[in-house]
């Protein structure tokens, strides 16, 4: 047997692995739970994001990526090297070459990070592209044709915004506002105004359930509860989309910026392309409800949502795949 070519998006919510002639065979959670005594990997992807908030005090779940980037080295290596063995992908006289996605504006040091948990995890060959480039491959952008092609990927730790043409990055941002800063947010919010404490995934729920980030778009409520800072006994709320939205607003705007900061430093003959093609928003934050009509707005061009926007990098990390050597050759 012979090892798979595999493209990993490195996400800093999840982890998804494309394998060569197989397509994506694993979308989890980049959170590993661990012993604190013993420093011993317990669980892994699903079955530690479980455990967030809920394990007893040896217990520790952590999320080793912070901003697109490894916080937690070995933590990293445990997780990558748990998700490789997993899927079988190496044989025992062959290693897999692997393509890892990264964030356009990490330093040197943030890429050898990267470059290194790979090949400790078992890899024979690392290539590294920029998230932006493959998300926009993957969302089935022409970006090898002399023409202007922008995308907004709105990850869990960063919003990487690109105009390509002819296969490059013309200009580009990557800010560090993005789902898990969408999160926090809510979390501030409900413990400010309803001086109540909710985790990071009942803060999820409630951006999926009612958020929005254009006003008046939606108007929805979700009950959810919490733990009362006054009595510290439990206790339920209602939330509205509108409240949400008011929250969310000053992120939003910082998203809308960057964007608008890229088209500025575009060359007006792409800029008139990407008036003709519209933007094309990737990542799981493009599912945010209201992100697509505040751009489209704002920019005044047309934003459309990717198909599958959660995808978009690993299905772009296998159509690069399929041209390894070529893309190994330009390394």
């Amino acid at each position: 047997m012979f090892a798979k070519d595999i493209g990993i998006d490195l996400g800093t919510a999840n982890v998804i692995i494309h394998v060569k002639g197989k397509g994506i065979v694993l979308d989890e959670p980049s959170v590993v739970a661990i012993d604190r005594h013993s420093g011993k990997v317990l669980a892994v992807g699903e079955d530690a994001r479980r455990m967030v908030g809920r394990t007893p005090g040896n217990i520790v779940a952590i999320r080793p990526l912070k901003d697109g980037v490894i916080a937690d080295f070995d933590i990293t290596e445990a997780m990558l090297k748990y998700f490789l063995n997993k899927l079988d992908v190496g044989s025992f006289l062959s290693k897999p070459r692997i393509l890892i996605c990264c964030p356009t504006n990490i330093t040197s040091v943030e890429q050898k990070a990267i470059r290194e948990a790979a090949e400790k995890s078992g890899a024979k060959s690392v290539y590294l592209e920029e998230e932006p480039k493959v998300a926009a491959i993957g969302a089935g952008m022409e970006i090898f044709q002399p023409s202007g092609n922008m995308v907004v990927d709105i990850g869990g730790g960063t919003t990487d915004i690109a105009v390509l043409s002819m296969g490059h990055i013309v200009t580009a941002s990557s800010i560090k506002i993005a789902g898990d800063t969408f999160d926090s947010e809510i979390l501030s919010y409900i413990k400010r105004k309803y001086k109540l404490l909710i985790g990071e995934r009942t803060a999820e729920e409630i951006k999926v359930g009612v958020g929005t980030v254009f006003p008046g778009s939606r108007s929805e409520s979700l009950d959810i509860r919490g733990r009362d800072m006054i009595s510290g006994l439990p206790r339920t709320i209602t939330v509205y989309s509108d409240e949400i939205q008011k929250a969310l607003a000053e992120l939003a705007d910082g998203i809308v910026q960057a964007a608008k900061s890229v088209l500025e430093r575009t060359p007006p003959e792409l800029s008139a392309d990407i008036i003709d093609r519209g933007v094309i928003l990737t990542g799981g934050g493009a599912l945010l409800h209201g992100m697509d009509t505040l751009l489209t707005e704002e920019l005044k061009v047309p934003v459309w949502v990717a198909e599958n926007p959660m995808h978009c990098v690993a299905v772009g990390t296998g159509i690069m795949l399929d041209n390894i050597d070529r893309l190994s050759k330009n390394l």
